[in-house]
């Protein structure tokens, strides 16, 4: 993922120039992901100008696009539609930089005048453009399958309609696959290389699959030993199901076919997804050292220093190298680059440099940028702010977790809530109300009872309902004896003290209830004076 956004046209005539290149031996580097080397080919077909150039400045920008570098290929694209205005894949090109940078309006202007202008008898212009209403974050999946459907009908016999037709099926219906597999199985009758199979692994590792995948993975390999992308796939698939060792065999071939730092970048990426976080530190030091640094490399080694940390249970001086790995990628990501968990890492960085207000702004930062993580962040904040006993802020944060939704919160965070009810604004009835719901579903959790008790006895100071009462008597009736003589005795003699007075003095009055109960608070603390001096009033 190599950044050249500024360099790249100083590097496009650079070096020495090769001969024998050719557009589609280039575009084949491309697909075998073999970027460098693909991008060095583009270099020297666009200065000895041919075959075309609008030709050559498009798949010189798939290439970056290809290799997340979304802003070169932007920069590459629009450069070829200045040289080349007339070429119909310039404007195609042109219309994919406005699409990824968000004017889609824009882009499906130009997308409709190059249709136009070809009469829509240009399949391969018809595809790219389908091509990025599939690939970019922007998706318009319908338009995609139409679009495909039309350059399968000019072009049968070309593999990458139906590829394409099958990965936009995939998007469009994730669950069933049918559709997809089918069109991937027409791929494969034109040509039933490795390219087919590795997009039926995919359907099956996103099945959870994994069995399958892995076999189809391996089929390709042995289809076709040079093809990179299926030695990657399938390592990526073996990270995730916690086959580290064959996972690196898979590695290992891919960097031998393919040992570009963009490679080791993909290969230290997995090894992060993968938890493997010292290893990960290890290559992403070799590609800075190498010269191979940007936002998203440095991200990671922040990310995975802290988890490193965090999984060794380092003390807090271990945490300054991680913590300054995660300044140095802010002072190089670009502001519209940076993610709610970037704000969230550094936050986790302040939290152990003993910064708790900075820890705390961060989270919340974290979960205003980012929606996706919002509920994780704002349980850990409200796990802070009940661990420093603020209440109102922890009241504050759940709040906003449940964001309308009642269903948001978990149980033990309801459970948080009414003890925040409870002990900062002193909102008995919401305290009251927080446990009853944690009961609606957990009808058995003792403590939620016990609350529920302490609740009800502070809104009948005056004891004139009793309320309380069948919450302790529940809270006491789940406790086992041993609980009540041991992890739980002073709560069950706090029950059975309300429960004693309940029979003494309520309208209920029960003098032979109230013995028994007092004489259960004097087994678990023989010396108590409440209840020497109940039954020093009694016979």
């Amino acid at each position: 993922m190599k950044r050249y956004t500024v360099a790249v046209f100083s590097l496009m005539f650079a070096g020495s120039f090769g001969f024998g290149q050719t557009l589609p031996d280039a575009i084949k580097k491309t697909d075998n992901e073999r970027y460098e080397e693909a991008a060095k080919d583009f270099r020297t077909l666009i200065a000895q100008g041919t075959p075309s150039v609008g030709d050559n400045y498009f798949f010189y920008g798939e290439n970056f696009f290809q290799s997340d570098d979304i802003d070169s290929a932007k920069i590459v694209w629009n450069k070829g539609a200045e040289l080349d205005p007339e070429n119909p894949l310039s404007q195609v090109g042109k219309g994919k930089a406005l699409w990824l940078s968000g004017d889609t309006t824009a882009a499906s202007v130009i997308f409709q005048t190059v249709l136009k202008t070809t009469k829509r008898r240009n399949a391969e212009v018809i595809r790219q453009i389908a091509s990025v209403f599939i690939n970019s974050p922007q998706k318009s999946l319908n338009q995609a399958v139409n679009l495909l459907n039309e350059a399968i009908k000019l072009e049968p016999k070309n593999q990458n309609g139906y590829l394409l037709l099958g990965d936009a099926q995939v998007e469009i219906n994730p669950r069933n696959s049918t559709e997809a597999m089918k069109s991937y199985n027409q791929a494969g009758d034109i040509n039933n290389n490795a390219r087919v199979f590795v997009r039926k692994a995919k359907i099956y590792q996103r099945a959870q699959n994994p069995k399958l995948a892995d076999s189809l993975y391996k089929v390709a390999q042995d289809m076709e030993p040079n093809y990179a992308p299926s030695y990657r796939e399938r390592a990526e698939l073996n990270m995730k199901y916690d086959q580290a060792s064959q996972s690196i065999v898979n590695w290992e071939k891919y960097l031998q076919l393919n040992d570009s730092d963009h490679a080791r970048y993909r290969y230290a990426t997995s090894l992060f997804m993968g938890k493997k976080y010292p290893e990960t530190i290890k290559e992403i030091h070799i590609l800075h050292d190498k010269g191979f640094k940007n936002h998203f490399t440095a991200r990671i080694l922040a990310y995975s220093i802290y988890e490193n940390n965090t999984a060794n249970n380092a003390d807090s001086a271990a945490y300054v190298k991680g913590f300054e790995a995660m300044n140095d990628f802010f002072k190089i990501v670009p502001q519209d680059k940076i993610l709610g968990a970037d704000y969230k890492y550094q936050a986790l960085y302040y939290q152990k440099m003993n910064q708790p207000e900075l820890y705390l702004k961060g989270m919340e930062k974290a979960a205003e940028v980012d929606k996706t993580i919002a509920s994780e962040v704002y349980a850990d904040l409200a796990k802070t702010y009940m661990k420093d006993k603020n209440y109102e802020s922890a009241i504050a944060i759940f709040n906003k977790k449940m964001a309308g939704d009642s269903s948001n919160l978990t149980l033990a965070e309801y459970y948080e809530l009414g003890r925040a009810y409870y002990f900062g604004p002193k909102d008995f009835v919401k305290s009251d109300q927080a446990h009853a719901r944690v009961l609606a579903q957990s009808p058995d959790y003792a403590m939620s009872h016990l609350w529920r008790a302490r609740s009800n006895v502070q809104l009948d100071l005056d004891k004139v309902t009793w309320s309380a009462k069948p919450h302790y008597e529940q809270f006491l009736n789940l406790l086992k004896d041993e609980e009540k003589a041991g992890q739980y005795k002073s709560m069950a003699v706090e029950a059975l003290k309300y429960l004693g007075d309940f029979y003494v003095n309520s309208p209920e009055k029960d003098i032979e209830k109230a013995k028994e109960v007092w004489k259960q608070v004097q087994t678990l603390i023989p010396d108590d004076p409440q209840a020497k001096a109940f039954f020093s009033t009694v016979k």
